[in-house]
């Protein structure tokens, strides 16, 4: 897997969040894939399977009260980073600051790890 491959299907799944265009991650998502969500404490829920994760993923993006901004995406061979901010208002305080640790075969997100600041 390439850096460019890999940099490419984070830039594309960080966009389906910020634009609320969950139907963009069908192509994205592979077989066999594991999340592990950010909540709830102190490890979060896991999902198995390209299903379970995309119902879950696509369930974040289609929601136009959340706002996605990435502050940094990085990408290195199979790997991916996104640290983000998410928004569900305007008040400074209601947000949240995180970080996904993507792996990517194939051209496809086949693991994704979701940690918040606390």
């Amino acid at each position: 897997m390439t850096t460019d491959i890999t940099r490419d299907v984070i830039e594309r799944f960080n966009r389906a969040f910020e634009t609320h265009r969950p139907d963009d991650l069908d192509e994205l998502i592979g077989e066999g894939c594991i999340l592990e969500n950010t909540a709830p404490a102190p490890d979060g829920d896991r999902y198995e399977g390209r299903d379970a994760c995309l119902a879950f993923w696509k369930g974040i993006a289609a929601s136009t009260n959340l706002a996605f901004k990435a502050e940094e995406i990085w990408a290195s061979q199979d790997r991916g980073l996104i640290r983000w901010q998410l928004s569900w208002s305007e008040a400074k305080s209601d947000r949240v600051r995180g970080v996904n640790i993507m792996r990517i075969r194939d051209g496809k997100i086949v693991e994704g790890m979701g940690y918040v600041k606390g």
